[in-house]
């Protein structure tokens, strides 16, 4: 199908879009040689930009910023947007191609939250439900959230009387636990090997949001007995591009150096 597109709008939005991956003030001169437009076109257009808040000028140095009205659309859109809804079609896929029990979960209150579960063709009997609570420490869908938080979070979540002992695998050691969260983000996906249940592995990878958060995450889990080394290598890749593709949904961006 044919897009018509309208110039001018398509001109504003290049112009916007270069605050995002040049400096974050730009002059008329300097926009106007990196878009390849006249002076006068780009005057115009700012001016507009201005006028209706998306852009607002520097009255020193008189080049331009982004405007306050961005700031407020792009909250309007992360909380319009459910995760679960975004997430669904993709649990659908990973349980089809894994054939396991699909998990999303959020963090709520220092415990993390099972929003959404689907389980595989391979019935498995486990801890969790839609709904249901679990700690941080011993999950990896917790744990995968907990990498990511800043330092005093962190410190709060993993207090004394929060780290429990599930099984004879779960870490309750605050330092250990904090050298394993570097590990985690080292690597992109946290491990769960029977920390909350016994005979149960699973691999998450954390989602992060439009404003670069981490607040919610996604994972599989099997019985260790199903889990090979070809098995879980496939595990992690599938999850960790699926939560790639919701965070990607939600408008995460990850930044990249820019060459100025």
């Amino acid at each position: 199908m044919t897009v018509k597109v309208i110039q001018s709008v398509d001109r504003a939005i290049d112009i916007l879009e270069l605050f995002m991956a040049s400096k974050p003030e730009l002059s008329i001169k300097e926009i106007s040689e990196k878009l390849a437009l006249s002076k006068s076109t780009v005057h115009g257009i700012i001016k507009t930009l201005e006028h209706r808040g998306y852009l607002q000028q520097d009255p020193e140095s008189l080049k331009y910023r982004l405007g306050i009205k961005l700031f407020e659309l792009g909250n309007a859109v992360g909380n319009s947007m459910d995760i679960r809804k975004i997430a669904s079609p993709l649990i659908r896929r990973l349980v089809e191609e894994l054939h396991e029990t699909v998990h999303l979960a959020v963090m709520e209150r220092e415990e993390v939250v099972y929003v959404e579960k689907l389980e595989g063709p391979r019935t498995l009997t486990i801890y969790s439900h839609v709904g249901k609570r679990a700690p941080v420490h011993c999950t990896g869908v917790g744990k995968a959230i907990l990498a990511y938080q800043s330092d005093e979070q962190i410190d709060r979540m993993l207090a004394s009387d929060h780290l429990v002992a599930h099984t004879e695998h779960t870490m309750t050691d605050a330092t250990a636990i904090r050298e394993h969260l570097k590990t985690i983000r080292d690597n992109g996906y946290a491990v769960d090997d029977e920390e909350i249940e016994l005979g149960l592995k699973c691999v998450a990878a954390p989602i992060f949001d439009h404003q670069g958060n981490v607040t919610a995450s996604i994972s599989c889990s099997a019985p260790k007995v199903r889990v090979d080394d070809h098995s879980f290598a496939e595990m992690i890749g599938k999850i960790t591009a699926a939560a790639s593709e919701i965070s990607a949904a939600l408008g995460y961006r990850n930044p990249q150096p820019v060459n100025l």
